[in-house]
């Protein structure tokens, strides 16, 4: 029986030495939480920025209002960015395992090409005026962009991509309520997401 214990025990170290080297596992469920949560303040200060337009389309237009959305999205993007790395760099930090190993190169190579693309694809649609498909457009792009890192990481990450997606398409229907399926994709989701992880993964 005691030999049956140390095999599996054995096994078990095993399994977990192969995640390390082949999936990057120090995704904190902090950061999915600190990301929703700047993304629901950025939502509230773009929604005081259109309300005080003519109308909820004319942010399509590139007016002083649509540039005061655009700081609103780096700034939050960054702000998201920036809380997601800190407790993602002291939970690598607790497991003793390297942040920027070949791991996370690969997840951040595999993400990073379809929200480049989609970036210029967003920008294209600011350009020619079709501010009713942007956040449709962040939400799909966003949610192919998870799905494509997936591999490289958590299963978690590819359902969150796929309800990204999901929300992205049902936004396409629905074009001028952009905004509310933002903040639901972007901020409500994360969080949810967030403590799902911490609870499952870190609370012991």
């Amino acid at each position: 029986m005691e030999a049956n214990k140390q095999e599996l025990e054995t096994l078990q170290d095993i399994r977990k030495i192969m995640e390390r080297s082949s999936r990057f596992i120090s995704l904190s469920g902090w950061s999915g939480v600190s990301a929703g949560i700047c993304a629901l303040i950025g939502a509230f200060f773009a929604h005081r920025v259109m309300t005080t337009g003519n109308n909820y389309v004319e942010y399509c237009i590139l007016n002083p209002m649509t540039i005061s959305l655009l700081i609103i999205a780096v700034l939050t993007f960054a702000a998201a960015f920036v809380s997601a790395f800190f407790f993602t760099y002291i939970r690598s930090k607790r497991n003793n395992i390297p942040i920027w190993g070949t791991t996370a190169k690969r997840l951040m190579w595999n993400v990073g090409i379809p929200m480049t693309a989609g970036g210029f694809l967003i920008l294209k649609m600011i350009e020619m005026g079709a501010g009713g498909l942007i956040a449709p457009a962040c939400l799909i792009v966003y949610g192919i962009s998870l799905f494509s890192g997936s591999k490289q990481t958590l299963d978690e990450i590819r359902y969150l991509g796929y309800t990204e997606i999901i929300l992205g398409i049902i936004a396409l229907w629905n074009i001028g309520h952009g905004l509310f399926f933002w903040t639901i994709g972007f901020g409500v989701m994360h969080i949810v997401y967030g403590v799902y992880m911490w609870i499952k993964y870190e609370r012991k």
